[in-house]
């Protein structure tokens, strides 16, 4: 079997799962998990895929299964308001070394840096005891500690602030959640960018997971990276856009085939071979 690239074009974020995991059911292929927070158990997954939606913007957000599945949709009612601080915040739990928020608004930089931070990049900046402002928003963009040895970096805000003053034609506005040292955790963050491009007014993501759970993980992620995506464009000033995603390890675990087959048009009896 050759290496096979997807591709998919949606309308919007619920199209998106519906035509991904009917797919991924065709054409996925079946292997079992070497390493990693699944170690043994089978997984079904593409080899590569985009998937390309018009109108992410286009509510309701996350998928809702037909009633006649009688099985719960991916994504429950109400986690969005939980997950958003994981995406938004550097708020850490107990037990938890990082969040994508952590690396997005809270990300640690060389101290060093600051000592020529403001002429080499800034203008309009204000810098106070121990914090870095832009002075026309109010928002912190770095935090350092009073000696200084500390700090770490808001990458939203920095986006932001970035493409308000330093005009949108420009391929640097990243946001990393991705860094070398994760190649030795054994559980290495799943999104590794939000890639970003205001083109006509309109601010498009481009977003890479390098594994993405198909089932529960995508349509969460993608609902929250939408939101965020929102309220970035909201503080720039131009509108939501386009949204651009790929995977090379896009999958679902042994667990729900039978659901994901219950997406392509058959009941749960039927793939078990049972009469009703």
């Amino acid at each position: 079997m050759k290496y096979k690239v997807d591709f998919i074009k949606a309308t919007t974020l619920p199209d998106a799962w519906f035509q991904m995991i009917y797919k991924l059911v065709e054409t996925g292929r079946d292997f079992k998990i070497d390493r990693g927070s699944y170690e043994g158990q089978k997984r079904l997954e593409f080899d590569a895929i985009t998937i390309h939606i018009k109108h992410p913007e286009s509510r309701p957000l996350l998928p809702k299964l037909p009633s006649h599945y009688n099985i719960p949709d991916p994504v429950e009612e109400g986690y969005l308001n939980e997950y958003l601080p994981y995406l938004m915040t550097g708020e850490l739990k107990e037990g938890e070394s990082y969040t994508y928020g952590q690396r997005l608004t809270a990300c640690e930089i060389p101290s060093n840096w600051i000592a020529d931070f403001k002429t080499k990049y800034f203008e309009d900046i204000l810098i106070q005891e121990n914090e870095i402002w832009d002075i026309f928003s109010e928002k912190k963009i770095i935090s350092f500690d009073i000696k200084r040895t500390k700090c770490t970096l808001n990458q939203i805000e920095l986006l932001i602030w970035t493409y308000k003053n330093k005009g949108f034609r420009n391929n640097q506005m990243v946001l990393q959640v991705a860094q070398p040292s994760d190649m030795l955790r054994q559980d290495p963050p799943c999104l590794r960018q939000v890639d970003t491009r205001i083109q006509d007014g309109k601010l498009n993501l481009i977003v890479y997971f390098r594994s993405w759970d198909a089932w529960n993980g995508f349509p969460a992620n993608l609902a929250a990276i939408q939101l965020m995506g929102e309220y970035i464009a909201e503080e720039i000033g131009v509108e939501s856009g386009e949204m651009i995603v790929s995977s090379k390890g896009l999958h679902i675990y042994d667990y729900v085939f039978e659901l994901a087959e219950c997406i392509r048009g058959k009941t749960i009896e039927e793939f078990r071979g049972i009469e009703k």
